[in-house]
């Protein structure tokens, strides 16, 4: 695959997703299998295909998509996000729309660190008064 192609990278949580569009009909491929495949939730599927549909783009273009890290729906959060990068990377115009939908917007929230002397972020032990 020499041809040209949009490149746009998506992060959520600890996943990393790298999105090369390639013009095509459709087809989204994921860590080398049909995103279908490999996302069995609709919730995951259509998170992944929301920026294209919101552009009207989902028959122009081929996804070929690498992710790693994370889990599931953060896998697919950083594809969505990728996406809707790589597509402003192919048509400016395309922006505002996906901007509308909240689709450039990294989602920053990540997991909070244990502190110490608590049993998580910021759960404590029971307190007995006898």
């Amino acid at each position: 695959m020499s041809e040209a192609y949009f490149y746009g990278t998506g992060r959520r949580k600890t996943a990393v997703a790298r999105v090369r569009l390639f013009p095509g009909k459709g087809a989204i491929i994921v860590n080398e299998k049909p995103f279908e495949e490999a996302f069995g939730r609709l919730v995951h599927k259509r998170a992944i295909i929301l920026p294209l549909q919101v552009t009207n783009t989902q028959d122009r273009f081929d996804a070929s998509i690498k992710v790693l890290g994370g889990g599931v729906s953060g896998q697919a959060g950083a594809i969505s996000h990728g996406i809707a990068r790589a597509l402003v990377a192919s048509d400016e115009s395309l922006k505002s729309t996906l901007r509308g939908y909240g689709l450039l917007t990294r989602d920053s929230r990540v997991k909070e660190r244990k502190k110490p002397g608590l049993r998580r972020a910021r759960k404590a032990k029971q307190y007995t008064k006898r």
